[in-house]
């Protein structure tokens, strides 16, 4: 049974030992990758040694914020600490060693199943960037520059650029005190929402020109295929936060996209929905869960089989 930890005891953890190495999620987003490089940055300040595992699937977008931490070939952790990663088997490809061996991990998933010797949890937290930060602040009593943009990357990508409803008023405090801290915001929000290539742009318009609604207009689908994101010339930065274009309709309580991962019926859908929908719930039904607001989960089967399981379950949640 894992052992939970509050804030001041997480900081206490950390500030008494040493070589960390921080493992993120597979198919890594802002906030695990951004939670990654600023507590190792926080850790090295503390003169600790702390690494992050490589994570092959960081996109270009966010590895910015952890290729200054990747692991060199050989690096023997002692501690080794999960960000963000509410289940086993959502470690990357390439974490498979540290199943059932992980020191501490740090999460905000309502989800997560308790597989670290050590856990510090907060599910109220719109993203684990806030819990870094308190850590951070518990372990130093400040930040650098350098943390705050990062830590920055994570509460935004988190929360749409905080327009998401698990935004918070703790988030945007949080938000705030990294920017006094020296987080280049602007930059970031420009980098991170206001640009789009023009691969984003075309499968947007494909995703929007075949959206699907059911009970009444409640449900919006997306049907993401191998050939649209190929057509699309899309690639991984072009996908991220594409699963917030279903909910973007007005009156739509559940917005879903099922995206076809490779051509051999490997799909991953994701769940968003305003307060009425638990987003958590449906995606129990197929062994996933995330928050009640986000969630997700992957199935090996095609697009058009999901849709109608999906089809069978909503109605117990609409």
């Amino acid at each position: 049974m894992s052992k939970t930890l509050t804030i001041t005891e997480t900081a206490a953890w950390l500030s008494t030992r040493d070589n960390f190495l921080i493992i993120t999620h597979r198919r890594p987003d802002g906030d695990t990758l951004g939670c990654a490089g600023a507590l190792a940055q926080s850790l090295r300040e503390q003169g600790k040694t702390a690494c992050v595992l490589f994570n092959p699937e960081a996109t270009p977008r966010y590895v910015q914020f952890v290729e200054d931490y990747w692991a060199p070939e050989g690096f023997k952790p002692e501690h080794s600490i999960t960000i963000d990663t509410a289940t086993e088997d959502q470690f990357p490809v390439n974490g498979d060693e540290y199943i059932g061996a992980v020191t501490l991990c740090i999460d905000h998933h309502p989800s997560n199943t308790l597989y670290a010797e050590y856990s510090y949890l907060d599910s109220s937290a719109a993203s684990c960037g806030e819990i870094i930060y308190e850590i951070a602040i518990a372990m130093a009593g400040c930040i650098s520059e350098k943390t705050a943009g990062s830590l920055y990357a994570a509460l935004s990508t988190d929360t749409g650029c905080f327009a998401f409803a698990n935004t918070t008023a703790n988030t945007l405090r949080v938000a705030a005190l990294l920017i006094e801290a020296g987080a280049p915001h602007r930059e970031l929000n420009k980098q991170l929402f206001r640009t789009r290539t023009i691969g984003r742009i075309k499968i947007e318009g494909m995703i929007f020109s075949s959206l699907e609604f059911y009970f009444d207009g409640a449900v919006a689908i997306a049907s993401i295929s191998r050939s649209m994101i190929d057509a699309a010339g899309a690639d991984e930065d072009d996908l991220d936060d594409i699963a917030s274009i279903p909910g973007s309709v007005v009156n739509v309580k559940a917005g879903i996209t099922i995206r076809e991962l490779t051509a051999e019926n490997d799909c991953k859908v994701s769940v968003r929905t305003g307060a009425s929908v638990n987003a958590d719930m449906v995606c129990a039904h197929f062994g996933g869960g995330g928050h009640p607001m986000a969630a997700g989960f992957s199935l090996n089967k095609t697009i058009a089989e999901i849709k109608e399981e999906l089809l069978t379950v909503l109605p117990d949640h609409i």
